[in-house]
């Protein structure tokens, strides 16, 4: 395959690719692009002729990259952004400005940040809009890396961990992070629950019926690493991926769950739940803010971040 020259390369050509490969769908990418499907198509089909491979197939209702897609959607991506970025105003605006921004957290967190973000954004940037992703994984460095959020926010301890060891030993590291809160998580049981009268011993913990909340599904998380590190285990009967969801069975069943202190008082029914301290050691919850390096200078994102910070710090400084 020859090298493709700029010369005669039409850069177009990359942003209709960006938007495909970022919806899977000719007729999605359109709709973003303000463009007609058959424009979307024509232009793929120009991209794959230059780069001499089929680029994305159609896999049942939607399209699948093929390797070499995959393997250039993140410098596509990446040099996009940054020239976006360069060639935006320098200063953000809040009063005046129209940007989106995409954040991914979990429902917990989202409860206790976004009614004031959303209150910050109607008084001082009117025009700017959020759009809220669930939270997957522990690790989100590949959505924020493909461009898929702007912003992660949540517990991410192996992240972390992974980025300060990479730092120590020269590595170049491409996301930022900042410590917005520390907490703590509680056992939580419906009001009247027979655990609920008095403090809960280990081995009532570990008899009792439990609903985790799992955002990868397996029915074994950090509280199950704590137990076997003393030899114990618990039976987890239940998995669901919001806390929020957690909360309502537990109000509703004998189940036991583990839920962030935090969370309890903004669920609106905390009046339904008896909270008691849990019969162990468990690591405290962490959450940080989490980015790509490539939006660090954007004033944008800039001010994304200070009222995340802010809301944070104003949440949990009591």
């Amino acid at each position: 395959m020859s090298p493709v020259s700029l010369r005669h390369f039409d850069l177009n050509l990359l942003k209709v690719f960006d938007a495909v490969m970022a919806e899977r769908s000719l007729t999605h990418a359109a709709r973003q692009l303000s463009l007609t499907q058959p424009a979307v198509s024509n232009a793929l089909r120009r991209l794959r002729d230059a780069l001499d491979d089929e680029l994305l197939v159609r896999k049942g209702r939607g399209l699948e990259p093929t390797p070499r897609a995959l393997e250039l959607w993140p410098a596509v991506r990446d040099a996009l952004q940054r020239l976006e970025t360069s060639l935006a105003p320098s200063i953000f605006v809040p009063a005046s400005a129209t940007t989106s921004f995409v954040l991914t957290l979990a429902d917990a967190t989202a409860a206790e940040l976004l009614p004031g973000l959303v209150k910050i954004i109607t008084a001082q940037a009117p025009d700017v809009s959020l759009r809220i992703v669930p939270l997957t994984t522990r690790d989100p460095r590949r959505v924020l890396d493909e461009g898929h959020a702007d912003l992660a926010v949540g517990h991410f301890p192996a992240v972390l961990a992974d980025l300060t060891a990479r730092a120590q030993v020269g590595e170049a590291v491409s996301f930022l992070h900042h410590r917005l809160f520390v907490g703590d998580y509680v056992c939580v049981m419906r009001k009247g629950h027979p655990l609920s009268q008095a403090a809960l011993t280990l081995d009532q913990f570990c008899g009792a019926r439990h609903m985790l909340v799992s955002f990868s599904g397996r029915a074994f998380g950090f509280i199950d690493e704590a137990l076997a590190s003393l030899g114990r285990t618990r039976r987890v009967v239940l998995t669901v991926n919001q806390f929020f969801t957690a909360g309502k069975v537990v109000a509703h069943s004998d189940l036991l769950t583990v839920l962030p202190r935090h969370f309890v008082n903004v669920t609106g029914f905390a009046d339904q739940l008896v909270l008691r301290e849990l019969p162990f050691d468990s690591p405290p919850i962490q959450v940080d803010a989490l980015w790509h390096q490539r939006q660090n200078n954007s004033s944008a994102h800039a001010w994304l971040r200070a009222q995340v910070a802010d809301l944070a710090a104003q949440a949990f400084s009591a």
